[in-house]
């Protein structure tokens, strides 16, 4: 049973944003690939941890401190005599392994997965003590993309190949396990110590509103919507279309999460959404759906 639902981080959903809205560097873009690369092949894992049938508890992805330092879980799994911690990389392409760690057969050198887990093991291991849990910890890489592949694989070592998956989890799910109280308050009390704050968000770049290409940014494939009448707004790109009001909310969410500081005006999201010609839709839509403030020129929505 997962305790914890899995969502874009805030450093994802931001980047996506500056991603369709400005121009970014090489770096940047490398960046946020690798940022939306990793959530997808999260969410593959996260379709065959829902199938699991056994007595056990699911937390996706946690961001938990110790001692002054923080270390992320993709998914940790809690089942009767142990917990199991699973780092999940979305790789692509050829790489081999030898003493200094994986190397991409045509590229850079990728950070090694293996000294991620023993890291994150020993940081959870001073947690659960810290917590006053003593619970043995088995962690694993889960290399979920099936176009991924490894030459002079280490042997012994908890990493499971896209080939090795499926029979993984079938043995997986039938771990024997009988779950009490105890399980449920340790799980309660990680998912309370989650960080909501990413200790990475520094790697952002900066960004201001005068300078973000204005539009609305399909909830698709990212690129920017047209008018398809009086009801709906249709992606120029891949053609998904939607409710003018459900496009507008979409906006809104997004432009309160990019500048928090800003008051959400009638003005303000005509001009951040450009393709509704009316203002009166605009503020029929916001009325609707926020609670009126001030009067005036300090009239606004929250």
């Amino acid at each position: 049973m997962a305790l914890k639902s899995r969502s874009e981080s805030k450093e994802l959903k931001i980047m996506r944003a500056l991603n369709a809205r400005s121009n970014l560097t090489s770096k940047e873009k490398k960046y946020y690939f690798k940022l939306e690369k990793g959530y997808q092949g999260e969410l593959m894992f996260d379709l065959l941890t829902e199938k699991l049938q056994s007595d056990m508890l699911i937390i996706n992805d946690l961001c938990l401190e110790i001692n002054d330092s923080f270390f992320q879980i993709d998914t940790l799994i809690i089942a009767q005599d142990r917990i199991y911690p699973f780092e999940v990389k979305n790789y692509t392409g050829d790489y081999f392994y030898d003493s200094e760690g994986f190397h991409k057969i045509s590229g850079n050198d990728i950070t090694n997965p293996l000294d991620q887990i023993k890291r994150s093991k020993l940081l959870l291991r001073q947690l659960l003590q810290y917590l006053g849990f003593n619970i043995p910890i088995e962690p694993s890489v889960i290399f979920i993309n099936p176009e991924f592949t490894l030459y002079q694989a280490p042997l012994n070592q908890p990493i499971i190949y896209p080939t090795q998956i499926n029979n993984f989890m079938k043995e997986f799910d039938r771990t024997p396990s009988k779950l009490n109280d105890r399980h449920k308050k340790l799980a309660d009390r990680l998912i309370s110590l989650h960080s909501k704050e990413s200790p990475y968000a520094t790697r952002l770049p900066t960004y201001e509103y005068r300078k973000m290409k204005k539009g609305m940014v399909c909830l698709k494939c990212n690129s920017f919507m047209v008018s398809g009448g009086e009801k709906v707004v249709v992606c120029e790109k891949c053609g998904f279309v939607e409710a003018i009001e459900s496009a507008v909310l979409r906006s809104v969410v997004e432009l309160k999460f990019l500048f928090p500081d800003e008051k959400i005006t009638t003005s303000l999201v005509f001009e951040w959404c450009r393709v509704i010609e009316s203002r009166k839709m605009i503020r029929r839509i916001l009325i609707e759906n926020f609670k009126a403030v001030g009067y005036g020129r300090w009239f606004y929505y929250e």
